[in-house]
């Protein structure tokens, strides 16, 4: 199983005397050696792999992981192991030990849309901005353990003194509903864990080693989670590269690779730097952009693919010449190689970036995906209607109740629902239940409570039609009954109500399509819809170009990769001013140059369109801490470099480059 891994992946794999940090630089098979370790714990170390856990960011690295172990533990030896993300490990223990801390097992998990309703509804203001901030400074305080009493002596401003104020009102919000947020999948089993031992002991036992991936991205909350699960048996791996570490804006800290060395004095630090994705100019001028930052650990990317091609590295004109001739040069390289369009990218620090060059890729007939859309089922007027479906499949989901109940508003506004919470809480029932209840109707006004009625009549009715009934009649009565058309042209501008309603139609149109074709009740095809939702993130490989931020593009590799607008204030960005913030930024280069096998392309504009003023723009102090020797320049660049190539030899060049295509 080991004899095709390096003599440092091996030794990661195998040892197995204490904590272990695996320093894996990009590219250097971090993912083989988490899978390997896991089937090497079970097949040789005796370790039953229910008790083994694996913990990840994103449900894809999951789910690959998972995939990989399957094929090298087969029959049925890796049931039960745990291999999830931070989140969904977080919700196990709460759905287990929720009693514990006052919740029920069936607590409503608040997705961003959520809480951002409730965050409106408690800021009196549906100002998007003002949400996101809300949103963003609450999260921050929660992976901190600021508590609501705690962030008020924290704040400076009116504006940050109002969310700390909003922050106490938030969390009581919650509790009423019976809910929690993604923070809280993390912060509560840490608040479990410390007041509770027996619980915590019980999932010491369980959780006998862990490993965790992309450690680099955790936060305090994780830290402490993980190393309260590792307790004083210290049985952990954790992977990571403090080089790729891009995400201090969400909360994850670096200071968590210190902390390791702080917490675990018999810490084992094991570095991967063989890299098998790129060649050696590429690697080499990563090595030397990075080693520009100050480290907690030195290592040196190195590869036997090769010395390669030189780095390219373009001055444009300004962003449509850059756009217009990196798609150029990319079409004239997939003639000459007889690549796919799937082996290129286009990155870029900024999602506005990307319009000049998608106009140019539709001009030349290019495919192209652009990472970082909103995907289908998470357009919110799409969400609106999945919860009613949702609701009617099963009216016990409280966060469908909540959102389909205030949508379109109908007289049930938040003390409605708090009250009908906090009776749901203390009777352990659904909300929907609570509602019938006798109680109920003495703790609400008349009107709420007949509003509230009449709408949970109205789901069961729909529910009784959707087990027996064709989709179509039943999918326009509910459209109907909830006239959701005009409640969208009442609360949106024109042209963005007619988007979301034109969104809705074809997503009718499409479940009335399918349930015919395929036979179904509405009641079926909402099971469908939950799969296709948990599918539409396993993103089909399609022949097309990739345009994605530096951000979106970490853990992926492209044959060739074209990085563009490198230039001061884009990257590094013009609000990152302190040397640690200049710091992450040269990180973000260092990702962006990685993501290369074959090719590496780099531009900058000299000038830049900023509203209706050109800006002069400078090229990117990353451009220059580039190594000579493995760099070319070309473009409009200062005298002492290449001289430029017009735009009608490009034209020329790829005229011939078709002919000979043609020919061919």
């Amino acid at each position: 199983m080991l004899s095709k891994l390096n003599p440092a992946q091996r030794e990661a794999i195998t040892y197995l005397d204490g904590p272990l940090l695996v320093l894996a630089g990009a590219g250097s098979g971090k993912t083989r050696v988490i899978v390997h370790k896991l089937a090497y714990l079970v097949e040789q170390c005796g370790y039953s792999a229910r008790n083994l856990a694996a913990i990840t960011f994103t449900n894809k690295a999951a789910n690959e992981m998972r995939e990989r172990v399957g094929k090298l533990l087969p029959g049925g030896n890796a049931k039960g192991m745990t291999i999830s993300t931070f989140h969904a490990l977080g919700m196990t223990i709460l759905r287990e030990e929720a009693g514990l801390i006052g919740y029920k097992k069936q607590f409503s998990i608040m997705d961003s849309a959520d809480t951002g309703k409730i965050i409106s509804e408690l800021l009196g203001s549906p100002d998007k901005q003002d949400i996101r901030l809300a949103q963003s400074m609450m999260s921050n305080w929660k992976a901190n353990f600021v508590s609501p009493e705690h962030a008020q002596s924290l704040v400076d401003s009116e504006a940050e003194q109002r969310i700390a104020l909003l922050y106490s009102r938030y969390q009581e919000t919650l509790r009423a509903y019976q809910a929690v947020d993604f923070d809280d999948l993390i912060r509560l089993p840490v608040d479990l864990f410390q007041g509770h031992p027996e619980a915590l002991l019980r999932w010491q036992q369980r959780l006998r080693y862990l490993l965790v991936d992309e450690y680099q991205d955790t936060n305090d909350c994780q830290y402490q989670m993980m190393r309260l699960l590792a307790g004083s048996r210290a049985a952990l791996t954790a992977v990571g590269d403090d080089d790729q570490a891009i995400y201090s804006w969400r909360g994850a800290s670096t200071a968590n690779l210190q902390n390791l060395q702080r917490d675990y004095t018999n810490l084992r630090v094991i570095k991967l730097e063989q890299n098998y994705r790129s060649s050696q100019r590429i690697l080499q001028s990563a090595n030397h952009v990075i080693k520009n930052n100050t480290k907690l650990f030195e290592k040196k990317l190195w590869s036997d693919h090769g010395l390669g091609d030189q780095v390219r590295i373009f001055a444009a004109k300004d962003d449509d010449n850059e756009a217009e001739s990196v798609v150029l040069r990319l079409m004239a390289h997939k003639f000459e190689h007889k690549t796919r369009f799937a082996d290129y990218a286009i990155l870029y620090r900024s999602n506005h970036l990307s319009r000049v060059f998608e106009e140019h890729l539709r001009v030349q007939n290019i495919p192209y995906t652009v990472s970082g859309g909103t995907p289908f089922f998470d357009r919110p007027e799409i969400k609106d209607l999945v919860a009613y479906l949702r609701l009617i499949a099963n009216p016990d989901d409280d966060p469908a109740f909540i959102r389909a109940v205030t949508t379109p508003k109908r007289g049930i506004g938040n003390s409605t629902l708090e009250k009908l919470a906090s009776y749901a809480g203390t009777r352990e029932i659904s909300l929907f239940e609570a509602a019938f209840e006798s109680p109920m109707e003495d703790q609400l006004p008349a009107r709420q409570h007949e509003e509230l009625i009449t709408f949970c009549n109205f789901i069961n009715r729909m529910e009784a039609r959707a087990a027996k009934e064709a989709c179509a009649p039943v999918l326009t009565d509910l459209m109907s009954a909830i006239d959701y058309e005009a409640w969208l042209f009442d609360s949106h501008e024109p042209r963005q109500a007619e988007t979301k309603w034109k969104n809705v139609s074809d997503f009718v149109g499409w479940l009335n399509r399918k349930s015919e074709a395929d036979g179904k009740t509405l009641l079926e095809m909402t099971q469908t819809i939950a799969l296709m939702n948990l599918l539409e993130s396993r993103e089909e490989e399609v022949d097309a170009v990739s345009l994605s931020t530096l951000h979106a593009a970490k853990g992926l590799e492209f044959g060739h990769v074209y990085l563009v607008g490198v230039e001061e204030g884009v990257l590094p960005h013009e609000r990152s001013e302190a040397p640690e913030q200049i710091e992450e930024e040269r990180r973000l280069m260092y990702v962006g140059i990685t993501r290369a096998q074959r090719s590496l392309h780099i531009s900058y504009c000299i000038k830049r369109k900023r509203g209706k003023e050109w800006a002069t723009c400078e090229a990117s102090r990353f451009i220059k801490e580039l190594p000579e020797g493995d760099v070319i320049f070309a473009g409009a660049v200062a005298a002492g470099n290449a001289p430029e190539v017009s735009k009608e030899e490009g034209k020329a060049k790829l005229a011939r480059l078709k002919a000979m295509l043609g020919n061919a």
